[in-house]
């Protein structure tokens, strides 16, 4: 039997200031690792672009768009955006998506 499951996607992409990109990969790998531990999430990835030298995107899953909002005030997440600021090129851009076909393999 299969149960609906509610997945709420938060993206995240950031993109390093010159010499910089070192910096910003660790921040946002420490991010990663802890924010897999909250309870709603059920993942987060971090992945760099084969295309632009110093772009980042974080996805995150949660179990509702609720949980994802609730997540951007935790001090996890405030911690995080304070460390980035001083190494970003440009503003991230931050979006949250209802999942049509996403879902978690077991």
């Amino acid at each position: 039997m299969t149960t609906d499951v509610e997945i709420a996607v938060l993206t995240a992409a950031f993109t390093a200031r010159p010499d910089h990109e070192s910096e910003l990969a660790a921040v946002l790998a420490r991010y990663v690792v802890l924010a897999r531990g909250e309870a709603a999430c059920r993942n987060v990835d971090l992945l760099t672009s084969a295309t632009q030298s110093g772009r980042f995107v974080v996805i995150e899953k949660w179990e509702s768009a609720g949980a994802a909002r609730a997540h951007l005030d935790t001090p996890l997440m405030v911690d995080m955006a304070a460390a980035v600021v001083p190494l970003l090129a440009e503003k991230p851009t931050i979006d949250l998506l209802d999942a049509i076909s996403a879902h978690d393999l077991d």
